[in-house]
């Protein structure tokens, strides 16, 4: 009989590659969010660079001595999908590879503390024992004491573990937002480093706004927008969407929505209601199936946010040239609809960017409505595991299946009036678990991809493909040659054959799914002319 054989510095080098961040960043900020996840009010952060060592200590729930046994597990995790932001414990993981032991101690209130000391003794094994507890005695809570391989190591340096602390955690560092988490931080939380407190950065010019999603009373989220007469510090630009304190993405591009200096504004939002789409690592949204709808409803939500305040800044509107280039567009949309349709069962990998025509004729958007949630409650915490996901498991783990057909591929997909608030009161799902279930619009959705056009002069790209979205770049010479020759739309489809070609096939392939898509894309054009004969 064998044995099954992991080899763990490769898993952990896989988990390390699954985040953009470097290992070090991706180790703090998952380590605090695992202090997060066990409702701390305090992060406290220590830093010994005579002995190279990083500790992170906080006033958590805590762990037993069986859960602390778990803990050792690469793949075990009590987590549940939506309940927290981090992930199983993986900032502790990866830190094997960069130290030469790792030290856990954690005690529950009542209990006596536990600790243990772990390494990574070959690309086999990682051993572990229970220890003599090394922190200083507490009611509650966890500390974990990184013994840093690297005497040089960025999380050695004070400077950069502040800036990364801020960078990551900002919605906690703003007492604006605190109405859109205070039922899991009723306290607040408060980061100390080497014994002294961490501040926010001064803002200048900044606006609290909130995101409202159909049929709420309440705001569903905060948000702080800020805007500057000087060009803001590159990690400053653009809106950053945060779930539980924890910034996700940051940036316009996510957003589909650019003022016209976006070097000029930034803003943070806290959206607690996304921490249902997260992927595996935490690190981005899902995008398809009933979790994607969620994040769709809520990017548009944001969108509407936004554009609001850069209105009110006198940043937002679209110039005329804008305004005529998008109604021109209009007719290239709904003949691209076709185009994709089309072209998905020959290229799988737009699946999830186009929707098909039942048999029956209409069409028809899948969405959700909350049973069991008051109209004046924050969405969050609704979701019923879907198909193919377990306890303990993240979607993300098991195979999903293509995209449904009935489901929305953006956000100007999703019907507002789809959410509807409960039938009844006395429903007995009501006094018990909250459910999502899907359930048919009242009108159909607008499917396909969008066009928007943006002028970026220093960029060679004829345009790209955001989110759901073809931004076509104004500002080449190829574009303003098509303008004055009235070749538009020809222009407008090798644009979009080209940005689609990227996610549709490898790139030796580039030039046969160009030649496709304009074949199926002039076929669409002759047909759209011709009248159908009487019967």
């Amino acid at each position: 009989m064998g044995e099954t054989r992991v080899d763990l510095i490769h898993l952990l080098e896989d988990l390390r590659d699954a985040y953009v961040d470097p290992i070090e960043e991706t180790i703090l900020s998952e380590a605090i969010a695992n202090s997060l996840d066990s409702r701390a009010s305090v992060v406290s952060i220590d830093i010994d660079a005579n002995a190279s060592t990083l500790t992170i200590r906080d006033n958590g729930t805590g762990m037993g001595r069986s859960e602390l046994r778990r803990y050792h597990d690469l793949a075990r995790s009590s987590k549940q999908r939506g309940e927290g932001i981090g992930f199983a414990g993986v900032g502790i993981k990866l830190g094997l590879l960069i130290s030469t032991e790792v030290w856990t101690e954690s005690v529950r209130a009542g209990h006596q503390p536990v600790a243990t000391r772990w390494r990574l003794s070959s690309k086999h094994k990682a051993p572990w024992k229970f220890c003599d507890p090394f922190a200083e005695p507490r009611s509650s809570g966890t500390s974990v004491r990184f013994f840093l391989n690297n005497p040089l190591s960025p999380l050695l340096d004070a400077a950069f573990v502040a800036d990364a602390v801020r960078r990551h955690f900002e919605a906690l560092f703003e007492p604006h937002l605190y109405p859109a988490f205070s039922a899991r931080y009723p306290d607040g939380v408060t980061f100390e480093l080497n014994g002294e407190v961490l501040d926010a950065r001064a803002k200048s010019n900044a606006a609290v706004v909130e995101v409202r999603l159909p049929r709420k009373k309440k705001a569903a989220g905060m948000g702080l927008m800020w805007r500057s007469d000087d060009t803001l510090p590159e990690g400053r630009q653009g809106i950053a969407i945060s779930t539980f304190g924890k910034v996700i993405k940051r940036g316009w591009d996510w957003l589909g929505v650019s003022p016209p200096t976006p070097e000029k504004v930034g803003g943070i939002i806290e959206l607690p209601a996304l921490a249902e789409s997260l992927t595996l690592n935490k690190g981005d949204f899902i995008r398809s199936g009933i979790r994607g709808s969620l994040y769709l409803i809520c990017r548009k939500a944001m969108q509407e946010t936004v554009i609001t305040q850069l209105e009110t800044w006198g940043e937002g509107g679209a110039s005329a040239d804008e305004e005529a280039r998008r109604k021109a567009a209009r007719p290239f949309e709904r003949d691209l609809a076709g185009v994709l349709e089309g072209l998905s069962a020959d290229y799988p990998a737009l699946a999830s960017l186009v929707a098909h025509r039942p048999v029956n004729g209409g069409r028809k958007l899948r969405t959700f409505e909350l049973e069991g949630v008051a109209e004046d409650e924050p969405l969050g915490g609704v979701f019923a595991a879907a198909p193919g996901e377990q306890d303990g498991v993240e979607a993300s783990a098991v195979p999903t299946p293509a995209p449904s057909s009935d489901v929305p591929d953006s956000a100007d997909d999703v019907d507002a009036e789809s959410l509807e608030p409960p039938a009844s009161r006395d429903d007995p799902l009501a006094a018990g678990t909250n459910v999502l279930s899907p359930v048919p619009t009242r009108r159909a959705g607008r499917y396909g991809l969008s066009l928007s056009f943006e002028s970026r002069p220093d960029d060679e790209a004829l345009g790209r493909l955001v989110e759901n979205t073809v931004c076509v770049n104004v500002a080449h010479p190829a574009y303003r040659r098509a303008e004055r020759t009235r070749a538009e739309a020809y222009h407008l489809a090798l644009v979009s054959a080209m940005s689609l070609a990227r996610v549709a096939v490898e790139p030796g392939e580039y030039d046969a799914f160009v030649t496709d898509f304009l074949k199926r894309w002039g076929s669409t054009t002759e047909n759209r002319g011709r009248r159908r004969p009487r019967v």
